[in-house]
């Protein structure tokens, strides 16, 4: 019986973080001409890019305005080589990685399957394709790669197979048509505030075919993709319908949101209306900024949670795996009341705890110029929301001081089976959040398949699944793992793997800890 007790308390220990600032600070060149940029910097990559089996971590920083462009090392995107100890050394100049313009987001992932993990940074002004030389180098390939042309406001980008030709594919997330030279003035001399989105044309999102040689097609119109102009903030990724190919959710900023379909002939159909994720419950667009896919209540189907403004309330989409339907699940879950009053940027859903239900990360922050409404400061703290049996999300817990947070990314950083943490805050050192909940035991899959699904049977019968991706949250791309845990267990009884193009693997009685799962 004593044993049973300490085994419960254990498993619903209290959630818990060392908060470390990391050596990053992030600029977004702001000087009083409240120039719509600086709002929406922030995000950052987790990656090995040396294979030693310790991840690293890339900043994307702003740069000086009205130039856009990075005037000297405070605006540099920073590389930090880590130790598995949670040391990091700055290795950006050594790399090359210092960057051009105004640096938005980051995606890692290898793209010409070498074995060396690359970058896509995404920007204000002109989007780079960094290839990972192998000796510590990285080298702008984007105009060989075909991944120039015409320049728009990109926030995001994310790398995935659209057609099971087991090549990562790139779909980069484009905001809206902002121009330097004519931006508006909002306000008055006296009283000047950041333009609303409405005051700007929305654009298209784009998506670029992996050719296998290193290049890329553009594929934005022939998929259908071009034909849909947004705000976008964030793109998320799974297959909602269980169909064998990788649909596409699109938060947009003051509109309603894309659900791009893959029908699984190079083409996509958008259909958030009526599956149910374009809008809030009233019928109202909200101001998207965040997203993620996975599976919170262990159905087997992926859900959908998306961060917005004060009053928007965030918004979780509950999967019913049937006639490609969501369901509103913000009240029954608590969600509704919980994130009223918070202006939310990336979100995640993550086992903290490791006890085999997916918690809910928020990196927070309202908008500069809001006391008047809010009542209090404008920044305001990351916070977890513990996932209780897959029905409600509670209690809050706050797990940094208030700050302007933008991006974030999660990922092992100690190799101890519990998920870490990375974010950022505009003026601020980044920090880097050590999980030291007193968890129970995890399992990790290292996939380098965009994509595949994971289902994993534990020991009394109970089923959890997820698959692999790195597009969580806002700008940002996190650790190429896919991660369960445990529970009270010490094994999983058996996991099934499908992996993009429909072939199965079938592992059993696999202890805790990392394995490295290669497609057979």
């Amino acid at each position: 019986m004593t044993c049973l007790l300490l085994l419960l308390g254990l498993l619903h220990a209290e959630i818990r973080f060392d908060v470390k600032p990391l050596p990053f600070t992030l600029h977004n060149g702001a000087a009083g001409d409240f120039r719509l940029v600086e709002l929406m910097v922030g995000g950052t990559a987790l990656l090995d890019y040396d294979n030693d089996g310790c991840l690293d971590i890339f900043f994307a920083n702003g740069a000086a305005l009205p130039s856009l462009q990075k005037t000297g090392p405070p605006f540099w995107n920073r590389l930090y080589r880590g130790d598995c100890k949670l040391g990091f050394t700055d290795v950006t100049s050594a790399a090359q990685l210092e960057g051009e313009g105004y640096a938005m987001g980051a995606a890692a992932g290898d793209y010409d399957h070498d074995g060396h993990t690359d970058l896509f940074v995404a920007a204000v002004n002109g989007n780079r394709l960094y290839r990972n030389l192998g000796n510590g180098r990285f080298s702008d390939v984007a105009a060989q790669a075909g991944l120039t042309g015409k320049i728009r406001w990109s926030v995001g980008a994310s790398w995935f197979d659209y057609n099971n030709d087991h090549l990562p594919d790139l779909f980069v997330v484009n905001y809206l048509d902002w121009q330097r030279d004519t931006e508006p003035r909002c306000g008055t001399d006296r009283a000047r505030f950041y333009c609303h989105p409405n005051a700007f044309r929305p654009l298209p999102n784009q998506l670029f075919r992996n050719n296998g040689d290193g290049t890329f097609t553009d594929v934005t119109e022939p998929s259908g993709i071009g034909a849909h102009l947004g705000k976008g903030m964030s793109a998320s990724f799974a297959d909602f319908d269980q169909d064998g190919f990788t649909d596409i959710y699109v938060a947009n900023d003051s509109m309603r949101a894309f659900l791009f379909r893959n029908q699984g002939n190079g083409r996509f159909e958008e259909i958030a209306l009526e599956a149910g994720v374009a809008l809030r419950d009233d019928g109202s667009p909200i101001a998207g900024m965040g997203s993620h896919f996975d599976d919170y209540n262990n159905d087997g189907a992926p859900d959908l949670i998306v961060t917005g403004m004060i009053n928007d309330t965030f918004l979780l989409f509950r999967n019913l795996a049937k006639l490609w339907q969501f369901e509103d699940d913000r009240a029954r879950t608590g969600l509704l009341l919980a994130t009223r009053q918070l202006t939310g940027w990336a979100a995640a859903f993550v086992d903290f705890d490791n006890d085999g239900w997916k918690d809910l990360f928020f990196a927070l922050s309202h908008f500069p110029r809001l006391e008047r409404y809010t009542g209090s400061g404008s920044e305001l703290p990351c916070r977890v929301l513990r996932n209780s049996d897959g029905r409600r999300f509670s209690p809050a817990l706050d797990v940094t001081p208030p700050a302007y947070w933008r991006g974030a990314a999660f990922g092992d950083f100690d190799r101890d089976g519990r998920v870490d943490a990375v974010v950022t805050a505009i003026g601020q050192p980044a920090r880097l959040l050590h999980n030291r909940t007193e968890a129970g035991k995890s399992i990790t899959f290292r996939i380098s398949a965009p994509g595949a699904v994971v289902r994993l049977t534990l020991p009394d019968g109970r089923t959890l699944t997820s698959h692999a991706s790195t597009s969580i949250g806002y700008a940002s791309s996190s650790e190429p793992v896919v991660h369960f845990g445990l529970g009270p267990h010490s094994k999983a009884a058996k996991v099934l793997i499908s992996w993009p193009g429909g072939q199965q693997q079938t592992l059993t009685d696999l202890p805790a800890g990392i394995h490295e799962v290669k497609r057979p």
